[in-house]
């Protein structure tokens, strides 16, 4: 009896344990870090990241590596950051395509993405299943998408509502 009271209370708090780690990964901050000019703030991100309770931390750690390979000196250092971070993300999206957030990091790396990288293939595609999607998402990653649609050149803010 005290074994099996043991085995529920110990399973109990593992679950637990994940579902709070994911819920203190603070999603505001992870793209503000994307949006921002900081290497500093990216690398907490990427600290944060690794550190979270996230089921998939490579979409995350991709898009914050991709978005330090474009701040960083150095044309190999750039280089090898970008396809690291591409790697992650893209077999990220690959294990979950129906998943909208997967989906906006990416969007959000190709419209900035130097052209000499050929990493534009998929920006109709993500903005249309992004508008597509938008409905299902929770309240806060809709204001993320909001606030970034008003600066976008591919995804509108029109198409959100």
């Amino acid at each position: 009896m005290k074994a099996i009271l043991f085995s529920l209370i110990f399973i109990s708090g593992f679950f637990l344990k994940e579902s709070t780690d994911a819920k203190d990964f603070d999603r505001q901050a992870f793209y503000d870090a994307v949006k921002s000019e900081s290497v500093k703030a990216i690398d907490t991100q990427i600290a944060a990241v690794q550190s979270s309770g996230l089921k998939d931390k490579d979409a995350f750690e991709g898009t914050l590596l991709m978005k330090k390979a474009g701040l960083v000196k150095g044309t190999k250092n750039k280089l090898d950051l970008f396809k690291d971070g591409r790697i992650k993300l893209e077999s990220a999206i690959k294990n979950n395509n129906s998943n909208t957030e997967y989906r906006f990091m990416r969007l959000i790396i190709q419209e900035h993405a130097p052209r000499i990288v050929k990493y534009r293939d998929e920006l109709a595609a993500d903005a249309a299943f992004i508008e597509k999607n938008f409905r299902n998402l929770s309240p806060d990653l809709q204001n993320i998408i909001i606030n970034y649609s008003k600066e976008s050149k591919t995804l509108k803010t029109t198409h959100l509502q």
